[in-house]
């Protein structure tokens, strides 16, 4: 009988360890945003560097898609000038710096939540933890492990807000998600593939002729409608191309993403700020 008890005893631990892998397994691959076979996603909270930030935000309305006609869209990723309507980071990292401009017209809970994070030092030391050359880079994760989330409104991840000006050309800055509408939160990924991808565009009678064009420099069309697109680079895109080429091993999940010498983010300077 007592031979019985401890059985079931080493059985149930065994089961409860094994459960406990299983789904710390689930929500590392949840978060990655990915290639027409794996993309670029985020994770639950667990972080090694505790940052305080305020969590009291409320989220915003989401925003309409414009009824002008597709071809007429003003369509800001196109220009590098910082319009009296957009914010400007600078990300320093230890390979470079990267300057984006954002959009908070028209991704206003992803930018809000970005330069509240980035004030409050949230990114200061996230590594540039997934690089995948030819598709993007992806941060925002003190854990670096791809398993953080933070998020000003009530600590809880948000929808993604899908604009029809916006378009994960190359240099988009965009959040990562676990492939449910409302997971965004601090992890965001910056498109790096400079091929001509304007075969890969479905549907062009969806998208402004000049998006299709700006796809023949790169970019990753297949994204598109799945993740928040809220800024693009403007200058510092060779710094994005260096930590793309990064040396990689494979990460947990088996994809050669996992930068041997990872780029670490010193800060994310805000040089134009939004008032929401």
């Amino acid at each position: 009988m007592n031979t019985n008890k401890k059985n079931n005893t080493i059985l149930f631990t065994i089961f409860g360890i094994v459960l406990v892998i299983v789904v710390g397994l689930l929500v590392f691959f949840a978060n990655r945003p990915k290639t027409t076979d794996n993309t670029a996603s985020s994770t639950s909270t667990s972080s090694s560097q505790k940052v305080d930030y305020p969590t009291n935000y409320k989220l915003h309305d989401a925003v309409k898609n414009s009824t002008t006609a597709l071809n007429d869209l003003t369509l800001p990723q196109l220009s590098t000038t910082v319009a009296e309507d957009e914010a400007e980071v600078e990300i320093k990292t230890t390979a470079g710096n990267i300057n984006i401009k954002l959009f908070p017209k028209l991704a206003p809970n992803a930018v809000q939540n970005f330069l509240v994070l980035a004030k409050n030092g949230y990114y200061k030391n996230n590594e540039f933890f997934r690089v995948i050359k030819d598709f993007m880079i992806q941060s925002g994760d003190p854990s670096n492990q791809g398993t953080g989330t933070a998020s000003i409104f009530g600590g809880k991840t948000f929808d993604t807000e899908i604009s029809n000006q916006l378009y994960n050309i190359r240099g988009a800055l965009a959040l990562a998600n676990t492939g449910q509408a409302s997971s965004s939160s601090s992890q965001f990924f910056i498109v790096q593939n400079s091929q001509d991808m304007t075969s890969q565009v479905q549907d062009k009678t969806k998208y402004p002729q000049k998006i299709i064009d700006a796809y023949k420099k790169g970019g990753y069309p297949s994204l598109d409608g799945s993740y928040t697109v809220f800024g693009q680079v403007i200058s510092g895109m060779d710094v994005v191309d260096k930590i793309a080429k990064a040396e990689v091993t494979s990460s947990g999940s088996g994809e050669a993403s996992s930068p041997v010498d990872p780029v670490k983010i010193k800060s994310v300077k805000i040089l134009k700020n939004w008032k929401f």
